[in-house]
């Protein structure tokens, strides 16, 4: 375990995935969520529904990665052919036994998230959600949920440093436009900078989007 591993926090909603998780050691994550693949050493499985009574609302789960591979939702769960997304492709993350995270990691401030990056520094000592994003991740969410919630589909990445086995990332959100991509970043090292000026920033991001023809509508698999 070094400082600077990856950790890929996902989120549980069915007890059927996590009797999946817990029997047959597999998590699975839709492409489209993370066009540039799969980068992390853990993966760590936070509970989302009242079903998970005390559990629901907390990271309690963490496990090593041993491997990943694509395949579509009907491959991974032949038993559910109707499904909408059953042709869609899906990362097969296998990993070790679970591990119990004690103390778990909460939501207190309810933070929306279909996923998080972070890293094992931040995992480790994370008492709350919110302690497992860096300030420039910070940033790149706000902008990233004013842009979903005005009806576009962002797509983000997260800050990690460079390990061993991959290269660092820099925090940045990106749209896909019918003539290219708009992308802002929270150094300026890519496209727009996100800076403080919030509001100001948003608009920058939606006017190059206008000029790039507007954004793809693209249907993003949450399941």
């Amino acid at each position: 375990m070094h400082p600077e591993d990856r950790v890929l926090v996902g989120v549980i909603k069915r007890k059927k995935d996590f009797k999946i998780a817990l029997e047959q050691k597999w998590y699975r994550v839709p492409q489209s969520q993370t066009p540039k693949g799969i980068y992390m050493e853990y993966l760590a499985l936070f509970f989302g529904g009242q079903a998970f009574g005390d559990l629901n609302g907390g990271i309690h789960y963490y496990a090593r990665r041993t491997g990943h591979e694509l395949a579509t939702r009907l491959e991974l769960l032949p038993d559910e052919p109707k499904h909408k997304n059953a042709h869609e492709r899906y990362y097969k993350i296998q990993f070790r036994e679970l591990q119990a995270k004690v103390p778990p990691i909460l939501n207190t401030h309810k933070r929306r998230f279909a996923f998080i990056y972070t890293t094992w520094d931040r995992f480790i000592s994370a008492k709350e959600i919110d302690d497992l994003y860096s300030q420039a991740d910070h940033l790149v969410d706000r902008v990233f949920y004013v842009l979903k919630d005005a009806g576009y589909r962002p797509q983000r990445t997260w800050e990690l440093a460079a390990t061993q086995e991959y290269p660092a990332q820099t925090p940045t959100v990106r749209v896909l436009c019918e003539n290219g991509e708009v992308i802002a970043s929270v150094y300026g090292e890519e496209g727009i900078p996100i800076e403080d000026n919030f509001e100001d920033t948003v608009q920058k991001i939606k006017q190059e989007i206008e000029k790039q023809g507007g954004p793809i509508m693209l249907s993003t698999p949450l399941d």
